[in-house]
């Protein structure tokens, strides 16, 4: 008998094939979600190795300028106003998107999606030039910080290397630039929760489902690659303070809302309004940027000799000194004459960030309100005015709070930190209402958006008069229509020869 031969049959879905088929074809083992990951994994790691290095050669430049001053207190007042003026005088071209913090180009990269502008801003060159530039103002005593670089330094990182990989789509690029910009917050302070806070509340402003899972990944990757190489360790060390209820609370309310004010005055001063007194001085800096950033350099200097050289550098050393209640601390004008450090280094128009030195002014300013408030910890209230003061200058009051309380490892004193960042948001909106990043990028995308108005007017200009010409080159002087170069005229004979042959027929 022939054995009959059934058609073969699929497997059932219950099959173990068929569940392996299924489980390779998850979203997960997708070729294209890989290369992201593998992208992002990677970009993180280049992140946290470029902010450890950053970290250590910001040291080691303040550490250079410190020693030049020990052969005199006077050096600055030469040294200084030169490199500014040269530090603005490269910044004036190619490399202008190196100036001010970074923030605000990170900011503005965001909104805008063309790729050339993305380009100009993010390119690794531009992140290079970044860092060695910061470097070189630090190596003169500018008051400014290494954090607003980083994000900077990360947010093209992380766009670069996007690319690399082929995420060329605007919306994909974004991500990666709002994921670069978070680790490099998250590895300048050594603080992975505020990196994440930061991206959400500062550079994108909103918090979208796609986005969270690119930047945690991106946060705990260079956070482990941070761990590995410089510990666990705290920004400012670890603070022990507490505040009680009571008559102590009035500690919050009083750093909310002087914190608030100068924090929002300081930010008005450098943004210089386009009326009044500041909009002078803007104009004053963009008549002789060169002139005027030398002008701020040997300000600084004279704020330098007023202070005993206390107001150099990041500040990072007197802030520590006043949160841990050090024996020796600057002194009781240090965080004013702080401030207007930090004014004229931001005026001059270097690159450099705010954030380290905000701390330190705001550590200052918690050291003088602390003498009011007897019944109340020093080193709580001397927190407390350094979130508050951040948080008036960013306009960012949940950043300022989680930096504050990753910065010190102290979670004794969340509610109070949190009311007091509050209360300086509000008070600093009386000075300026519109965050001080989020107008610096305002103010490049309008300039971007004007740019682009002006040279489609032009192209149209150049089109119409290229149009006239041609009908210009088609017509005679009386405005009749040219004979054609091939197309011979024809003489006074031949044309009464016609006329007759016309009148004859």
């Amino acid at each position: 008998m022939s054995e009959s031969h059934s058609p073969s049959q699929p497997p059932s879905s219950g099959s173990p094939s068929s569940r392996l088929q299924v489980l390779l074809g998850h979203e997960f083992f997708a070729p294209q979600q890989w290369k992201r990951r593998i992208a992002l994994w990677t970009g993180a790691i280049l992140v946290a190795l470029a902010a450890i290095v950053f970290a250590k050669a910001s040291d080691w430049s303040f550490h250079l300028f410190q020693i030049v001053l020990r052969h005199g207190i006077w050096i600055p007042l030469i040294l200084t106003p030169v490199v500014f003026g040269l530090l603005a005088w490269v910044t004036e071209g190619r490399l202008r998107a190196t100036r001010g913090s970074g923030i605000p180009q990170v900011i503005g990269t965001l909104h805008i999606e063309d790729e050339g502008f993305r380009a100009r801003m993010l390119a690794l060159p531009i992140a290079g030039c970044k860092m060695l530039l910061t470097l070189i103002a630090l190596g003169v005593g500018a008051s400014i910080g290494r954090e607003g670089p980083t994000v900077h330094v990360g947010a093209g990182l992380f766009y670069s290397l996007g690319r690399r990989f082929g995420f060329t789509d605007p919306k994909a690029a974004s991500r990666f630039i709002l994921a670069g910009g978070a680790a490099g917050i998250a590895a300048a302070f050594n603080t992975p929760l505020a990196g994440v806070v930061f991206a959400i509340e500062e550079l994108a402003g909103t918090f979208e489902h796609r986005f969270s899972g690119l930047l945690l990944t991106a946060v705990i990757v260079g956070g482990v690659v941070s761990l590995g190489v410089m510990g666990n360790y705290s920004y400012f060390g670890e603070v022990q303070a507490s505040l009680p209820l009571g008559h102590a609370w009035l500690a919050v309310l009083l750093t909310g809302v002087i914190g608030g004010l100068l924090g929002g005055l300081f930010a008005r001063l450098i943004l210089l309004s386009r009326n009044g007194p500041l909009a002078y001085i803007g104009r004053l800096r963009a008549r002789a940027p060169v002139l005027f950033a030398g002008g701020c350099g040997l300000a600084l200097a004279i704020l330098g000799v007023i202070s005993h050289n206390s107001i150099y550098g990041t500040g990072y050393d007197q802030a520590r000194a006043f949160v841990q209640e050090a024996s020796v601390t600057p002194g009781e004008s240090f965080g004013i004459v702080k401030l207007f450090a930090n004014v004229v280094s931001y005026w001059a128009g270097i690159p450099g960030g705010i954030f380290s030195p905000a701390l330190a002014v705001g550590a200052g300013l918690g050291h003088n309100i602390a003498h009011f408030l007897p019944h109340a910890p020093e080193a709580a209230v001397v927190l407390l005015g350094m979130s508050a003061y951040l948080s008036g200058v960013t306009g960012a009051p949940l950043t300022s709070a989680v930096i504050a309380m990753e910065l010190t490892d102290n979670q004794n004193m969340v509610i109070p930190i949190m009311a007091a960042c509050l209360l300086a948001r509000a008070a600093a909106s009386l000075f300026s209402p519109t965050p001080v990043y989020k107008d610096f990028a305002e103010r490049m995308v309008q300039d971007f958006e004007r740019q682009q108005i002006a040279n489609a007017e032009a192209a149209e200009r150049a089109q119409a008069e290229a149009a006239a010409a041609a009908v210009a080159g088609n017509t005679s002087a009386f405005d009749e229509r040219a004979a054609p170069a091939d197309e011979p005229s024809l003489s006074k004979d031949t044309k009464k020869e016609e006329g007759d042959q016309e009148a004859a027929s």
